[in-house]
């Protein structure tokens, strides 16, 4: 897929803005807070709905301004798109070739992107959530279900937990109802928990051969899913359904106790080994970014085998972080293969002898001039 332009209005330090991106390696040069990651963050914006950097949607409303406004012509191997999303205090709506959609999970998925940025490598040494979110962005854009299923998931388990937290649980009355939200919450979990497994499984194929090349076949990065269920990847949805229900009425005194749903999907986790050693605690800083650039290069060609084209991928101010032959091994993989935009604070981080035919863009101030 070929983003063609991209256009926003009211979009961060960006008031009125067009380019056309017709170049299949586009740089983006200038220094810091000038506008170089709105951009980058807007290309993600536009094909999920929601920004890698923060979880408030109001903060990508430009100061003074009642909305904002991203819009894009995309060219796919099956026609051509236009995305439009809007972003406003009374949510988001977004269209694809004019017509609204009636779900947000009906529009994500339309243009499919990876995005590689310096706090990636919290996806390797922070915390348990980070790595959650990074599943649930990355399975939503390859199966729409799956953001319905994990929206649905998160409504049920608030509700679930400002109930705990009520002296009403602790009584029969409160054990009846707890039954309807164990049904509902299970329910949706077992079918985030299988989505899971399967995106984890595919993502562990690739990134254990990409992460053999990069480090010339000295290392074997091993992804395990953690959950907070067994759930042998064999078994059938049912028995993981009966498991989750038992599970949860052992659990049921602490919950109430606690105030909090202590099993499902939400407390799941994955853990990194290289050659048997968990890389979260024993690896090095060079493991801990190998590890995280065989991810992000995992994901272009799970994506690829999943969608039947390769995504647009977005390297936010990372080639300044690698090593000469990491970047290398990141330029030969994307080079005459995917769309690629790329931001910098200088041209001299980048290894422009590996690139041809790039567009190189000057950023000042949201503003943004072609070399």
């Amino acid at each position: 897929m070929f983003l063609k332009s991209i256009g926003l209005s009211g979009y961060r330090n960006y008031a009125d803005f067009e380019l056309r991106t017709d170049s299949s390696v586009n740089i983006f040069i200038g220094p810091n807070a000038q506008g170089k990651t709105n951009l980058l963050e807007a290309i993600y914006v536009l094909a999920l709905t929601k920004s890698h950097r923060t979880h408030q949607d109001k903060e990508l409303i430009g100061w003074d301004k009642q909305q904002a406004l991203l819009y894009g012509e995309l060219d796919k191997k099956y026609g051509p798109i236009k995305l439009q999303l809007s972003i406003s205090q009374n949510g988001k709506k977004a269209k694809l070739n004019g017509l609204e959609q009636k779900k947000l999970s009906g529009y994500v998925g339309a243009m499919n992107v990876v995005m590689f940025a310096p706090e990636d490598l919290e996806i390797v040494k922070g915390s348990p959530g980070i790595r959650r979110r990074f599943l649930d962005m990355e399975i939503g854009q390859v199966q729409p279900s799956y953001l319905y299923d994990i929206t649905q998931y998160q409504k049920i388990l608030l509700q679930r937990n400002n109930f705990l937290k009520t002296p009403a649980a602790a009584n029969s009355s409160g054990s009846a109802m707890l039954d309807v939200w164990n049904e509902q919450i299970a329910g949706y979990g077992v079918k985030i928990i299988k989505k899971r497994q399967s995106f984890i499984e595919k993502l562990q194929q690739w990134a254990e051969r990409i992460h053999s090349g990069i480090t010339n076949g000295q290392e074997q990065l091993l992804i395990r899913y953690a959950p907070s269920l067994e759930c042998p990847p064999e078994e059938a949805e049912a028995v993981l359904l009966d498991q989750f229900m038992l599970k949860l009425s052992k659990v049921k005194e602490q919950e109430v106790r606690r105030g909090t749903t202590l099993v499902g999907p939400h407390r799941d986790d994955l853990l990194f080994y290289i050659n048997d050693k968990e890389v979260q605690t024993f690896g090095s800083q060079g493991q801990q970014r190998t590890t995280a650039l065989s991810l992000k290069l995992a994901e272009l060609e799970l994506i690829r085998e999943e969608v039947g084209e390769y995504p647009i991928l977005l390297l936010d101010d990372v080639l300044s972080e690698l090593d000469r032959y990491r970047q290398t091994q990141l330029i030969e993989t994307f080079q005459d293969k995917v769309q690629t935009f790329i931001t910098t604070t200088g041209i001299e981080s980048v290894n422009l002898d590996k690139i041809s035919g790039a567009a190189i863009f000057q950023v000042r101030s949201g503003t943004v001039v072609a070399e």
